[in-house]
């Protein structure tokens, strides 16, 4: 890895498909502006059509010949990511690049359509089942690949499966740090039943160390703790590095030459800011029971079966 890896080091994407969960604002718009800049389509998948269309003309304002096609998905709710799916396998035959990056922290207790509790429920189930719907695409786009956001809250989380949706005790932090860690799972589980399957995609994850954006806003609001509204401030300047910085984890994971599938990517120094590098996350993550467990577990809750097709990408890698 280059030790100042940027984003003027991303190759040309012309003729790639790249679909950003959450792309109407912070990293996911960051990550559209950057995939646009270097000749992708960019699918915005988001929850606020109205924010998107806004955030859609930001994009061209700054980048006119930006090819985006802006869709509705709700990550709170498995009928509108099933309707996504669905929509998006009707318009495209590729998926070279899958965003999973749409989140909420720190919000007190709610539930999604399907009463998941909301962090675990948007964080991860909901791309949990998007990812499997779109599988069969991006098995037969070669080399395609897939990048779960995560937070370095997952070093702080743990998968508590004695009480996942926060019924019996509930903290909204360890709540977050529960769907992040969740994020790390998915991502080492996914890699190693796609490789043992014959597939060339790889998935990778990674976390943008401290950006003090729209997430910290949002939870601030709901929450209403002004004494985290301090600590955000006072921090911003000292520790927080700028969105395009934090972005670059992301960038490198799902673009580079020489990122690696089943890793984790983040900011170089103390894991708070720098160029990217590859990081490594929770212990919890590396234990090959619990994440099966928990694969389980998320395929239950979301009523989708992975199904692996290695036979169909070999054909058309």
């Amino acid at each position: 890895m280059s030790n100042k890896w940027t984003q003027n080091d991303m190759p040309d994407l012309s003729g790639k498909v790249v679909v950003i969960t959450g792309a109407n604002s912070g990293l996911g718009l960051e990550s559209t502006k950057a995939m646009a800049a270097n000749g992708a389509t960019v699918v915005m998948a988001c929850r606020n059509l109205r924010k998107a269309e806004r955030a859609k003309e930001e994009v061209l304002q700054e980048l006119p010949t930006a090819r985006l096609d802006v869709m509705q998905l709700d990550n709170a709710s498995l009928e509108s990511v099933r309707t996504f799916a669905e929509a998006f396998k009707a318009k495209y035959d590729q998926l070279d690049i899958l965003l999973n990056n749409a989140g909420v922290m720190a919000i007190p207790r709610q539930e999604t359509a399907d009463g998941f509790e909301m962090q675990l429920g948007v964080n991860h189930l909901g791309h949990f089942a998007l990812t499997s719907l779109l599988l069969d695409v991006i098995g037969q786009t070669p080399n395609a690949r897939i990048h779960n956001v995560t937070s370095s809250a997952n070093y702080t989380g743990t998968i508590n499966f004695d009480d996942l949706m926060g019924e019996k005790e509930y903290s909204r932090w360890a709540a977050y740090g529960q769907s992040k860690l969740a994020n790390v799972f998915f991502t080492f589980e996914l890699q190693k039943r796609l490789n043992s399957a014959g597939y060339n995609t790889i998935v990778n994850t990674s976390h943008p160390g401290i950006v003090i954006g729209n997430l910290q806003a949002n939870s601030v609001e709901q929450s209403d703790t002004r004494l985290e509204a301090l600590m955000y401030r006072l921090i911003q300047p000292i520790l927080a590095q700028d969105i395009k910085m934090g972005v670059l984890p992301m960038l490198y994971g799902m673009t580079a030459e020489g990122a690696k599938g089943g890793v984790f990517y983040g900011p170089r120094w103390f894991n708070m800011r720098g160029y990217p590098d590859e990081k490594k996350a929770n212990s919890e993550a590396y234990d090959d029971a619990a994440r099966k467990r928990f694969w389980e577990i998320s395929e239950q809750l979301t009523g989708v079966t992975y199904e692996f097709s290695p036979e169909k990408e070999k054909q058309t890698a």
